[in-house]
This record gives structure tokens, sequence and C-alpha cells, in this order.
């Protein structure tokens, strides 16, 4: 996950703007290792920065909530992730 945070400020140094894909690739990372919070902040992030979250994005923050022990943040995602029309695949 920290590699993968890094990669995410580096693309940033250089001036290429990371989309849905690099986002979900990051927050599933820091999913894998455990770090719920820098997951959500990841998302809050590409919020902030008119990325896109989708389906993808949220299964991965959802995820990491869980595994977390985070289960009513999970849940919140769930009901955020349906306001915002992001259709959950399972």
């Amino acid at each position: 996950w920290e590699k993968a945070l890094g990669l995410l400020e580096t693309m940033e140094e250089r001036g290429v703007k990371p989309n849905t894909i690099t986002y979900n690739a990051a927050i599933s990372a820091c999913e894998k290792g455990g770090q719920w919070e820098k997951a959500l902040g990841l998302l809050e992030t590409m919020e902030e920065r008119g990325v896109k979250p989708n389906t993808i994005t949220y299964n991965a923050a959802i995820s990491s909530c869980e595994k977390g022990g985070q289960w009513k943040k999970a849940l919140e995602l769930l009901e955020t992730m349906e306001e915002r029309g992001v259709n959950p695949d399972t």
C-alpha cells in the first residue's frame, strides 16, 4: 500500500492526473494492507478532484472497512454508493 500511495504521489508531482483506475488500484492496495482510513481518504480525495468513483472503487473501499472492523462505515458507503447512482454488483 505504501508503494501504491508513493506512485500516486509521483504521478501528481509529474503532472499526470490520476484517473478512476489509478485510484482504484491505490484503494485496493490500502484494502489489502489493512489501511481502511487511507482507503477512505483516497475516496474522498478523488471525489474532491472530480474523479468519479465506480463500482470497483466502492467495492474496494467497503472491503477495506470490513477488514478493519468498520461495519458501520461499510454500510454508510453502500448507502452513499446507491445514492450516487453507482449500482452494487452483488
